[in-house]
C-alpha cells in the first residue's frame, strides 16, 4: 500500500520531534492522535467517544466512534441498543463497546490550533518526564555544563539534555560565573515540579570534593583506597579522611600524589582551598588526633554517651588545634562526628585541681571530718559520697593511715547523711506533688523524681508520654556549630540506652502497652529461626 504524502509528512514530523527532544517516537505519535481525537470532539461533540488510531508504519489514521452497548438508550451519542449492536455484531453484550468509522475530516483554524496545543503540551510534559528520570539517576555525580545566565547570584547551567541551577549558598565564596563559562557541579537534589524537573547543582557539598578525588586519584576509583569522610569550609580549608585497603599502598601519598600533582587538581578546582588529608583510623581517639592536625594533642578523653571528646595540647599549640575562627577545630568535629572540647594542660590542671577541692569539701560536710581525711578520700578515687557509703569496708580500711576502725565509722557517717537527703528529696517530691508510683521504674531515684517534678512530670501517664530526648536532652547541629539543649533529667549521668528502657517501663506500666508487644518481634523471628533450622 503505498503511503500518501500527507501521511508520510506526519511520520516524518513525528521522527523530527522525538529526535530533538530525545523522547520515544511513540510518545510522539501518541500526542498527536489525542490532539486529533480533542478536534474531532469538537465537531462531533465534546461527550462523544472518540478513538483515534495512528499506524506507526503508514501514517495511515483511523477516527472511530465508540458506543455503549445497552438495554435502554438514554443518550444516542454514547449508546446504542441491544438489537442494533447485534445487527453489527451478533456477539454484542450490554456493557460491550461497538465501534463505528467516522470520515476522515478537515480541520478548522480552531481546531488545528487546540491540536498543536495538545501536541506541544504532550511533548513537553515527556521531555520533562526524560529529563528527571535521565538525572534522578545521577544524583551523586560530577557533572559539566555551560553558565547560560546568572540570576540574583543564582546560576542556571546548560547541561545539553536538562538545565541545572547552582544556587547562591552552593557556590564557592568569591567565586564568578559569566555566560559562556565552563562549570563543573555535584548533582545533590533532583526534584519534579510543576514548572519542570529542578535539578540542584553544588560545589561546595563535601561530596563533591570526594567525586573529585575519585576522579584524580585512580586507586579511589578503583576501591584500593577508601574515602570515609569529608568536612569543608567552601573556599578556605577542607578536610578528608581516607583508608587503604591494601597495606602496600599509602592513601594520604596516593592522594597527593607526585609533587602534589593530584591534590593540586582538585585544589584547582576549588578555586585554591586548603586540604588536609588524613588517615583513617577506627579507634576514634586515633582518628581525632590526626584530624585536628597540624596541632599536636597531649591527651584524649572520649564520653561515648554524650558523643563528646575532650582534647588537651600543650599551651602553645592552643591557637593552632583552634585554627583561625575556630575552623581547624570545626572541620575536626565534622569529620570525626563528635562534639570537642579542647583544653590546654594548664587548664586541665586547674580544673582537676578544682574537681579535687569540690571533692574534698563534699566529703568534709557530708561526712563531717577534717581537711586532710576529705583530701585523703578524694585522692583516692572517691567520687561521691554514695561511693563511699556502699564501697567493701576493706577498700577503706586500706587507704594508708586508715584502720578498721575508723572505715566502718566513715562510711556509717556516710550512710546516715544519704538516709537524711533522701528524707529531704522525698519531702520535697511531696510537696512538688509527684506521684509515689513513679518509684516502681527502675533506675529513678528520689533526686530524680524532685528534677521530674520541677519540669511538670508529675504521674505515670505524664512520663509514659516523654521521649528520651526530654529527659536527657539533644543536641543539634547547625553551620558546623552545636547547640546543646538541656531535659529534665540532664544534670544526672543517664544513657539514652537507660532513658529509652525507663520510658518503656512507664508505658507499659501506664497500660499503654503490654509485654507481648515489646516481645512480639523477637518471638516471631525465633519462630522463623525454628522453621529454617526445621526446613534444613
Amino acid at each position: 500500500m503505498a503511503v500518501s504524502a500527507n501521511r508520510l509528512e506526519l511520520l516524518q514530523i513525528a521522527d523530527a520531534v522525538a529526535r530533538e527532544k530525545s523522547i520515544d517516537r511513540e510518545i510522539v505519535i501518541g500526542a498527536m492522535a489525542d490532539a486529533i481525537q480533542k478536534a474531532a470532539r469538537s465537531r462531533y461533540g465534546q461527550e462523544t467517544n472518540i478513538r483515534v488510531d495512528i499506524n506507526t508504519k503508514t501514517g495511515e489514521m483511523r477516527l472511530q466512534r465508540l458506543l455503549e452497548v445497552v438495554e435502554e438508550v438514554e443518550d444516542p451519542n454514547i449508546q446504542i441498543h441491544l438489537d442494533l449492536a447485534r445487527d453489527k455484531n451478533p456477539d454484542a453484550e450490554p456493557g460491550d463497546f461497538i465501534a463505528e468509522q467516522l470520515p476522515p475530516m478537515d480541520f478548522g483554524r480552531i481546531a488545528a490550533q487546540s491540536a498543536k496545543q495538545v501536541i506541544v503540551q504532550k511533548v513537553r510534559e515527556a521531555e520533562r518526564d526524560r529529563q528527571y528520570d535521565e538525572f534522578r539517576d545521577r544524583v551523586g555525580e560530577i557533572v559539566n555544563g555551560t553558565v547560560k545566565r546568572v540570576e540574583y547570584g543564582n546560576v542556571i547551567v546548560d547541561l545539553g539534555r536538562g538545565e541545572g541551577i547552582i544556587r547562591r549558598d552552593e557556590q564557592i565564596p568569591r567565586e564568578l560565573f559569566r555566560y559562556g563559562d565552563r562549570v563543573r557541579a555535584f548533582v545533590y537534589d533532583v526534584r519534579r515540579e510543576q514548572r519542570g524537573p529542578q535539578i540542584f547543582l553544588s560545589r561546595t557539598h563535601p561530596q563533591f570534593m570526594a567525586k573529585l578525588f575519585t576522579m584524580e586519584v585512580p586507586e579511589i576509583y578503583d576501591g584500593i583506597i577508601t574515602i570515609k569522610a569529608v568536612a569543608r569550609d567552601p573556599g578556605s580549608r577542607a578536610k578528608i579522611a581516607v583508608i587503604s585497603n591494601d597495606s602496600s599502598v599509602d592513601p594520604v601519598g596516593a592522594c597527593v600524589g607526585m609533587r602534589g600533582s593530584r591534590v593540586q587538581a582538585v585544589v584547582g578546582e576549588l578555586q585554591g582551598e586548603k586540604i588536609d588529608i588524613i588517615p583513617w583510623s577506627p579507634d576514634a581517639a586515633s582518628f581525632l588526633v590526626n584530624a585536628l592536625q597540624p596541632a599536636e594533642v597531649s591527651k584524649v578523653v572520649l564520653d561515648e554517651d554524650a558523643e563528646r571528646i575532650e582534647v588537651v595540647v600543650p599551651d602553645d599549640q592552643l591557637s593552632l588545634a583552634i585554627g583561625r575562627r575556630g575552623q581547624n577545630v570545626r572541620l575536626a568535629s565534622q569529620l570525626t562526628g563528635w562534639d570537642i572540647d579542647i583544653l590546654t594542660e594548664q587548664e586541665e590542671s586547674e580544673r582537676r585541681q578544682k574537681e579535687f577541692q569540690e571533692r574534698s569539701e563534699i566529703f568534709m560536710n557530708a561526712l563531717d571530718v577534717d581537711e586532710m581525711v576529705a583530701q585523703v578520700l578524694a585522692s583516692e578515687g572517691f567520687a561521691s559520697v554514695e561511693e563511699v557509703a556502699y564501697v567493701e569496708q576493706d577498700e577503706v580500711a586500706s587507704i594508708e593511715g586508715f584502720d578498721d576502725e575508723t572505715a566502718s565509722e566513715i562510711q556509717a557517717r556516710a550512710r546516715e547523711y544519704l538516709e537524711r537527703r533522701e528524707a529531704e528529696f522525698d519531702a520535697s517530691r511531696v510537696a512538688l506533688g509527684v506521684a509515689d508510683e513513679l518509684k516502681e521504674i527502675d533506675g529513678l531515684t528520689t533526686e530524680m523524681l524532685v528534677s521530674l517534678g520541677e519540669a511538670e512530670i508529675k504521674t505515670m501517664e505524664d512520663f509514659a508520654g516523654c521521649a528520651a530526648d526530654d529527659l536527657i536532652g539533644w543536641s543539634e547541629r547547625k553551620d558546623g556549630e552545636t547547640k546543646r539543649f538541656t531535659g529534665a533529667l540532664s544534670k544526672f549521668e543517664i544513657s539514652r540506652a537507660a532513658a529509652d528502657q525507663m520510658v518503656l517501663s512507664a508505658r507499659l506500666k501506664a497500660g499503654w502497652i503490654t509485654q507481648a508487644d515489646i516481645d512480639g518481634p523477637q518471638v516471631e523471628a525465633d519462630e522463623d529461626a525454628e522453621t529454617e533450622e526445621a526446613a534444613v
